[in-house]
């Protein structure tokens, strides 16, 4: 247990891997304040000295993940011209759906505290689909560029529909379809970029 008053390196990461391992382990009804900070080997007042309380606490770590998510989108742009496009797409797509427990995700949207924060942080400019779908449009784009995409390829259509179909499946997917996921994205992936190399 972290001693009172001393600086915690990375606390915010520590306490939404906590609640993660928590929701893993004994569901979404079990994420309470007192369970994350336990889980983090924290003082018990920690996640309410640095969120207002538990929904900006979920609010907050999907949002994150989000980021996270909308970083590695980013990383495309380096991937131009290498490895497969499907290939590329498919990576970017399952880290998306891979980036949160769908318990999670269940929480942000039921509790109105967390679903309001997390838009209003949204539609403030916080990185989310938007700017994943963008960076899928840009490197579609770029390979198109290369020959590597059809020439006419609707890369806004295409963006759209696979992040806009992955965000769907993260926010209904069955914690017992996680293992088929990985077939899902591929079988995706082929359907949208047909001839893309």
């Amino acid at each position: 247990m972290s001693p009172r008053g001393v600086a915690i390196p990375d606390l915010r990461e520590r306490l939404f891997a906590a609640a993660e391992r928590v929701v893993a382990r004994d569901g979404a009804a079990a994420l309470t304040s007192r369970a994350v900070t336990t889980e983090a080997e924290c003082a018990k007042g920690v996640l309410h000295t640095h969120f207002s309380g538990i929904d900006e606490f979920v609010a907050e770590l999907v949002l994150d993940r989000f980021a996270r998510s909308a970083r590695e989108a980013g990383e495309l742009a380096s991937k131009v011209g290498r490895g497969s496009v499907e290939g590329n797409l498919a990576k970017v797509a399952l880290a998306l759906l891979n980036s949160l427990d769908p318990a999670v995700v269940g929480l942000a949207m039921t509790r109105p505290g967390a679903s309001l924060h997390t838009r209003r942080a949204l539609e403030a400019g916080a990185p989310g689909f938007t700017a994943m779908q963008e960076s899928v449009s840009a490197y579609l784009e770029a390979e198109r560029r290369r020959g590597r995409v059809a020439e006419g390829t609707d890369a806004a259509a295409i963006s759209l529909a696979l992040v806009g179909t992955v965000h769907h499946l993260l926010l209904t997917r069955a914690p017992e379809t996680v293992a088929a996921d990985g077939e899902t994205i591929r079988r995706l992936t082929a359907v949208l970029l047909g001839g893309a190399r």
